[in-house]
């Protein structure tokens, strides 16, 4: 099972299903304990990595066992997006931080989703966190915004819906329990850990405009070797820590993986409030249903995803080949060990086999790449930017995915390749250790050197040659369930423990 609780106590199932009419979405379901899911991003509308996913798919998920609402600023695409969308409260400013509406409207599948409309903090180009320029000014006042509402959503400032607890999501949202906590606002809360390196660090100068009383700028606080940390204040005050695999839960508590979080994650991971619960994907990852594919097509069905492949040779200007294809589908980062892919293409080349590449990033690797594709054209190919279709194709086409990470606390690209039938060749670090088994659904390797991935390339080439054991492998790799049934369960059960005899009281009166 995808659960591992770092010194926890074993916990009770969560509760069945209850089927109750509810033509109202503002008054929800009044049997069902009350889920704030907090996020900054989400893929219905916008999303920059494995979190908005997330987002997208464990509220979906979570509802059949609560009433779960998303809380998310209001980003021009989620004003958009939104159904039947109503202005329901205001918040009022503090500190420096300013006031803004508080609106309520649901997806076109009917979950329902708060909104902070504030234009001059959230409708802007770029990112939700930057734009061309780097990562935006203010940033500390926008999250620290979208924080505070959390907790306000807590404590009733909907007259018609209230929070039972708080389901936060990285440093954006990670102040929520402080404000709770300073607020006096009873809660739990449940904060969930996707890239620890990101911690959302601000000058100490900024204490005062967001709210922060001055007594919290210590070690057991928000200070972080002087600066703010609204990862750290997450951390010391939720309830319980979450990230998204079992490897990582446990590199995070060691000195390696820590980011200097390392301490303040073993003491609670000492007290059972450390727990990794591994990532799922949606069910459109499938093969034999997927609109996006040149052809659809089923385990054993390899014509068919010789036809992919075709079509992505095609797509990036390649030769015709019958050699393996290997893909890389990624943010061009130095943590996703893309140098290490760059190093090692030249020997894919003179091998036999082919490389494409989709993804953005650090502009020295976009460049060492487009450099790579111009010196291997026919066996190169190369596309700065994303799409969705072209992505999943190549998932399709690929023979194999290079994914050599640094680090990588759960990573869903591996995931999606083995549902597709392409093996990955990934480091044995966080969520790929967790995924991908070695020599039956891809390869692994330890040491992050170009000498480590190349002895597991060296492997994938074998294998290629071999067509029994590479269709073996194929098979079992599309044979991986990865849905989010689990992990939802997974959840609940922590739910269960975060509400203690609150919850319990509200499920026996349903």
């Amino acid at each position: 099972m995808a659960y591992v609780d770092l010194g926890a106590r074993p916990v009770a199932e969560p509760p069945s299903p209850i089927s109750v009419s509810d033509p109202d979405p503002r008054l929800g379901n009044a049997l069902l304990p009350r889920i704030l899911y907090a996020t900054p991003e989400m893929a219905d509308f916008v999303k920059t990595g494995g979190l908005g996913e997330v987002a997208g798919a464990l509220p979906r998920a979570l509802r059949r066992h609560y009433d779960v609402r998303v809380l998310i600023p209001g980003y021009a695409r989620v004003l958009a997006g939104l159904e039947n969308l109503t202005m329901i409260a205001r918040f009022g400013s503090f500190a420096s931080v300013p006031g803004c509406e508080l609106g309520f409207g649901t997806t076109p599948d009917g979950l329902g989703v708060y909104v902070l409309v504030a234009p001059d903090l959230y409708e802007r180009d770029g990112t939700p966190y930057g734009d061309a320029g780097g990562d935006f000014g203010d940033n500390d006042l926008r999250f620290a915004r979208l924080s505070r509402a959390a907790a306000e959503l807590a404590a009733g400032i909907d007259p018609f819906w209230s929070a039972d607890l708080l389901h936060l999501n990285d440093w954006q949202t990670a102040l929520a329990p402080a404000y709770m906590s300073w607020l006096g606002i009873r809660r739990p809360s449940v904060l969930t850990i996707h890239n620890l390196a990101y911690q959302g660090l601000f000058h100490r100068d900024n204490l005062g405009r967001i709210g922060v009383p001055d007594y919290a700028f210590q070690m057991d606080g928000v200070e972080f070797y002087g600066q703010l940390s609204f990862l750290k204040a997450g951390i010391y005050h939720a309830s319980h820590i979450t990230t998204v695999s079992e490897t990582y839960a446990r590199e995070i508590t060691t000195p390696e993986g820590g980011c200097g979080l390392d301490g303040l994650l073993r003491t609670r991971a000492a007290q059972g409030r450390l727990t990794g619960i591994l990532n799922g994907i949606d069910e459109s990852w499938d093969p034999r249903t997927d609109p996006h594919l040149a052809t659809r097509f089923e385990p054993d069905d390899w014509k068919g995803k010789r036809a992919n492949a075709d079509e992505v040779r095609k797509a990036f200007g390649m030769a015709v080949s019958r050699g393996p294809l290997f893909a890389i589908v990624s943010r061009l980062v130095h943590q996703k060990g893309i140098d290490l892919s760059i190093s090692a293409a030249e020997s894919i080349v003179a091998e036999g086999g082919q490389l494409v590449v989709i993804g953005q990033g650090e502009g020295r690797f976009e460049e060492a790449l487009r450099d790579l594709a111009g010196r291997h054209p026919e066996n190169v190919g190369v596309h700065v930017g994303f799409r969705e279709t072209e992505a999943r194709r190549i998932f399709a086409g690929s023979d194999f995915l290079l994914m050599p990470s640094r680090f990588e606390p759960c990573g869903l690209a591996q995931m999606y390749a083995q549902r597709f039938g392409s093996l990955p060749i990934v480091r044995r670090t966080g969520g790929l250790n967790d995924t991908v088994e070695d020599g039956v659904t891809g390869f692994t390797f330890g040491e992050a050197s170009p000498r480590g991935l190349a002895s597991a390339i060296r492997r994938a080439f074998e294998t290629f040659g071999q067509k029994k054991r590479l269709n073996t492998m194929r098979r079992s790799a599309m044979s991986r369930s990865f849905g989010w049934d689990g992990a939802a369960l997974n959840y609940c059960n922590l739910y269960a423990r975060a509400f203690g005899n609150h919850t319990a009281r509200r499920w026996k009166a349903a």
